[in-house]
């Protein structure tokens, strides 16, 4: 089965039809800057140019960089303010003319690397951390996802943890590979006092750059690179409308 998967993201738009079946694209990702203002008609626009580009006209399956219930987004931490409230599958599916469901990211992700990447048949407790713009999280315990979890959110040194331990805080502070890996590890060790996981899987653009900091990475759950890499969201968001 073919379902179109789109990630939204806090920098880029991006989206390839997918076999939901092998978990692998079907074409090479289409990626658009994500607008700013990110506003939902703006964002909207955005995702129908990604449909037209592949001439899309059967399902769509969306990761979204906010908590997701009832299909009306509730949170807009890396998005504008005013889409919360916003029923955003009902708005995409009217602008594209396709049936569109919506997903948070990390959730969407994590389903990803559940289904078909590093935590394929894994039974125990699983924390898929998304690095980039922000840090998104899902936990899954024996397969089962609780949704719409927010840890990007905890405080960390006096701040909220996104804020100095994602990628964006690395870029944005010109810090090395060492001084940054050594603040995410901060981050993975109260996540780990919080809900004692048994792998930490390291998804998002960071995951591209895995090596370059895993030696500062410190604490008793294994950790691993998320084997899908990037496509993992994207991968993810087309699972979503199979398992949700």
């Amino acid at each position: 089965m073919e379902v179109l998967g789109i990630d939204i993201g806090g920098s880029g738009i991006k989206g390839a039809p997918v076999d939901i079946e092998k978990g692998i694209l079907l074409a090479e990702r289409h990626r658009i800057p994500t607008p700013k203002p990110a506003t939902p008609d703006a964002v909207a626009e955005t995702v129908k140019q990604i449909v037209d580009h592949f001439n899309w006209k059967g399902e769509i399956g969306c990761g979204f960089p906010a908590v997701i219930r009832h299909g009306i987004i509730r949170t807009a931490s890396n998005i504008d303010k005013s889409w919360i409230g916003v029923r955003a599958g009902e708005l995409f599916t009217k602008i594209t003319g396709c049936p569109t469901l919506l997903v948070n990211d990390a959730d969407a992700a994590g389903m990803a690397e559940m289904s078909f990447g590093s935590a394929k048949n894994h039974n125990g407790t699983v924390i898929m951390v998304t690095v980039g713009t922000g840090i998104g999280t899902a936990i899954f315990t024996r397969g089962q996802l609780l949704p719409n979890t927010e840890f990007g959110h905890i405080i960390l040194k006096g701040s909220v943890a996104e804020t100095i331990a994602s990628d964006a805080a690395r870029k944005r502070d010109d810090l090395n590979w060492k001084d940054w890996g050594l603040v995410f590890n901060k981050y993975l060790a109260r996540m780990e006092f919080f809900c004692s996981p048994d792998l930490f899987i390291i998804g998002g653009g960071a995951s591209k750059k895995f090596e370059k900091y895993i030696k500062y990475l410190n604490v008793e759950a294994d950790i691993v690179a998320a084997d899908l890499k990037n496509e993992a969201g994207i991968i993810g968001a087309a699972l979503c409308t199979k398992y949700l």
